[in-house]
């Protein structure tokens, strides 16, 4: 999935055998570039910025499952050889520290190979501006699927980073130990639904929709 906005380009590469859509945000003069969420295939994902000639500025993370962080640390390793100073990595929020630590325990169990756990530069906090290839990120903390989860929403794109909280016509698992649908529910309502309706979405997994679109259509949020 390929998308152009003003001045900046946005490819969606899916990774790992989950088929995780990893984004990559970078501003079409200065090269500068942003990787959301890489969660495995380290290697395809430094060949293309290296052939796309991007520098990558930073790493978000929306959460810490090993399909969204599991490449994190083989990433840096291969961009280390070919940019002069590493990105900087941006975690979730500290909750889901746990998550980020057993990345390795995780793949174990899907059967999943070259994952790593992960390490975070520093973690978010909900309600801060990071600023990183020239771009203002807003974060949201947005729990339920996992307790440190935040999505990451560029206004002046119009277009959100949503990790597994939404989806097109469904939300985020939550029958995990640390899962809560209601608390999900009611953070999607309140942290995302009021940016606006014409903001993009771009999930973990599957197509991209709208703000708009899933308040109108999704059986999750039209409830009750």
């Amino acid at each position: 999935m390929h998308l152009a906005y003003p001045g900046m380009q946005l490819r969606v590469v899916p990774v790992t055998p989950i088929r995780q859509n990893c984004s990559i945000l970078w501003d079409e003069a200065t090269r500068q570039a942003v990787v959301v969420d890489p969660g495995g295939d380290a290697d395809a994902l430094a060949q293309f910025t290296q052939q796309n000639a991007l520098t990558v500025d930073a790493i978000l993370l929306t959460h810490g499952h090993l399909d969204h962080a599991g490449g994190t640390a083989p990433l840096c390793r291969a961009l280390a050889k070919t940019q002069a100073k590493p990105p900087v990595v941006i975690g979730p929020q500290e909750e889901d520290a746990f998550l980020l630590s057993s990345i390795e325990n995780q793949a174990r169990h899907f059967g999943i190979e070259g994952l790593e756990n992960a390490q975070v530069d520093r973690y978010t906090q909900d309600g801060e501006q990071i600023q990183a290839a020239g771009r203002t990120f807003h974060v949201r903390h947005v729990p339920g699927h996992t307790p440190g989860h935040v999505v990451f929403v560029d206004q002046d794109a119009r277009v959100a980073f949503v990790g597994d909280t939404l989806f097109r016509g469904t939300i985020g698992r939550t029958d995990f130990p640390y899962g809560d649908g209601d608390r999900l529910i009611g953070a999607i309502k309140e942290k995302l639904l009021p940016l606006g309706d014409d903001i993009v979405i771009m999930p973990g997994h599957g197509g991209f929709s709208t703000l708009g679109a899933e308040r109108q259509n999704n059986p999750f949020l039209r409830a009750g």
